[in-house]
């Protein structure tokens, strides 16, 4: 692919969610998530914009935003599944870049999005993600942290919620800091596929190990298949699951 391949970016927005229902049209400083999360997505320069949702409020949040609704079913395992849908109903071409920009990353930069796109044009991979290095041991022991270990060609070997890769000489000794010259990575749950593989990978059966970790990045691994990563050109804000991060969304907007 050459520089600067052409990408489409498609959100997946479930109005369920068991920590913050109606998540997607929460507001952050008096705009629905959803349409913020939209608007990070056209600053990208994306050749489309679309929203995939099974939610006819969250279509509404979207009217006169310049981003296409794609109306899917509610019974998806996950949003990567639910964006096989869309690929299936717009017949994407098997090359066509996909961007997988969760629907609760309001502040997701546009480096960012251009940055997974391009991880993948460069790569033979059928997947790609971005990761960010851990500095604080808090993060490393935080469940709801995902970390991830790479091959020596930034191929993703494993994701977990477990602290990961355990530096056993050092945390024999002490869990209250990070020892040096381990590469400790943070995911960043930001995802490009082919069309062609997105559309196989909703025909993969769930995996145990997908199933454990409640991570649906594990079913590609699980299933043989490679997942190209690559740090992030810009910080990622973390993303919104709680009300105490809706408070602090506003924070941040204020600063």
């Amino acid at each position: 692919m050459p520089q600067g391949a052409p990408f489409i970016v498609a959100i997946p927005a479930r109005y369920g969610s068991t920590r913050l229902p109606g998540k997607p049209l929460r507001t952050i400083a008096g705009v629905p998530m959803v349409v913020r999360v939209a608007e990070r997505a056209l600053q990208a320069g994306a050749a489309q914009v679309l929203v995939a949702t099974d939610d006819a409020r969250i279509a509404g949040a979207l009217a006169g935003r310049g981003v296409e609704v794609c109306m899917t079913r509610a019974d998806h395992a996950s949003g990567s599944d639910r964006l096989a849908e869309c690929a299936t109903h717009y017949g994407w071409a098997d090359d066509t870049i996909v961007v997988n920009l969760q629907g609760d990353e309001p502040f997701a930069p546009p480096a960012g999005i251009r940055a997974v796109a391009q991880a993948l044009a460069d790569d033979d991979a059928p997947m790609a993600t971005l990761a960010t290095p851990i500095a604080e041991a808090h993060e490393l022991f935080d469940p709801h942290v995902v970390k991830l270990v790479c091959d020596v060609r930034g191929r993703a070997l494993y994701f977990s919620r477990a602290p990961l890769p355990w530096a056993r000489d050092a945390f024999a000794l002490s869990r209250e800091s990070l020892p040096e010259g381990v590469p400790f990575l943070r995911h960043i749950g930001i995802y490009a596929y082919r069309a062609g593989f997105l559309k196989r990978y909703a025909a993969l059966p769930r995996t145990p190990l997908e199933q454990a970790e409640a991570l649906e990045q594990l079913r590609v691994l699980e299933h043989g298949h490679a997942i190209a990563v690559r740090l992030t050109p810009e910080p990622f804000p973390p993303g919104i699951d709680t009300e105490a991060d809706l408070v602090r969304a506003e924070r941040w907007l204020d600063r």
